[in-house]
């Protein structure tokens, strides 16, 4: 791959994670706002899971909107999900509190996003019309 593509490469990763945050932010934003938004002292599982939402929302649109298909997208969601795999039973035995569960996933879930690209490379080097 050329200098240029792995360039292509580091900025759509750029994007995820703006997207990603956006999506957490703005759609967190909103639960707050009318009163739903679960905390991860009292449900650490729910609140996990609604911010995985939060963030796979914001990343599918900005995927979609530059035109990447739905395996991909759904792969980059995944791995908003996939950390709480392991993490979930280590909450449920007192190992990690839910505050640590939310930070052992963030941890996770980025290179897990640059594994998805990884596998897609391709998809991810070249040039998007928008």
């Amino acid at each position: 791959m050329t200098q240029r593509s792995w360039g292509r490469f580091a900025g759509h990763y750029v994007e995820m994670v703006i997207a990603m945050f956006v999506g957490m932010f703005a759609l967190g934003f909103l639960l707050d706002a009318v009163g739903v938004s679960p905390s991860y002292e009292r449900d650490p599982e729910l609140a996990y899971l609604v911010m995985a939402f939060d963030m796979s929302v914001g990343m599918a649109v900005w995927m979609r909107f530059r035109g990447h298909g739905w395996a991909g997208t759904l792969e980059m969601c995944a791995a908003m999900f996939v950390p709480v795999l392991p993490l979930f039973p280590l909450l449920w035995m007192g190992v990690i509190d839910g505050m640590g569960l939310m930070m052992a996933a963030h941890v996770a879930m980025f290179p897990l996003m640059l594994l998805a690209m990884l596998r897609r490379r391709d998809e991810y080097t070249h040039a998007h019309a928008h």
